[in-house]
């Protein structure tokens, strides 16, 4: 309870959790379907925090979806699709953060800057387009 009390966690998150400190696995999986049953375990609920979160942090869809594979989510591109985030718009967001409102100029930081919005997990179509805009601003 006091793992849930902290922040949402996902079945296979908490399984482990659990399972590190010891616990048998019958009695874990027993003790994560009586918290599924009472509504304080939903993978819904956990999928829609992570998501938000992870808007929030500035990253990207591709990004988000492997966060939550990780974390045992079965659909995870149907959750990112739900959150209905213009996805574009955050990476000129996470862009004018990061490098201001300057061209670069030589190909070498061109390429630096869209490994940087490679790496918050855009999506290559997304990276081209901020950085074209860019370009011609």
């Amino acid at each position: 309870m006091r793992l849930l009390a902290r922040r949402e966690h996902s079945r296979l998150e908490l399984g482990r959790k659990l399972a590190a400190r010891g616990y048998p696995c019958p009695d874990v999986e027993a003790a994560l379907d009586r918290l599924e049953a009472q509504g304080l375990l939903s993978e819904a609920r956990f999928t829609e925090s992570l998501v938000r979160q992870r808007v929030q942090q500035g990253h990207g869809p591709l990004r988000i979806i492997a966060d939550l594979r990780q974390r045992g989510i079965e659909d995870p591109g149907s959750a990112v699709e739900a959150a209905q985030v213009d996805w574009e718009a955050l990476a000129r967001e996470v862009y004018r953060r990061r490098f201001g409102g300057d061209t670069p100029q030589a190909p070498r930081e061109r390429a630096r800057r869209m490994r940087f919005l490679q790496g918050r997990g855009f999506p290559p179509e997304t990276i081209r387009r901020v950085m074209n805009d860019v370009d011609t601003t």
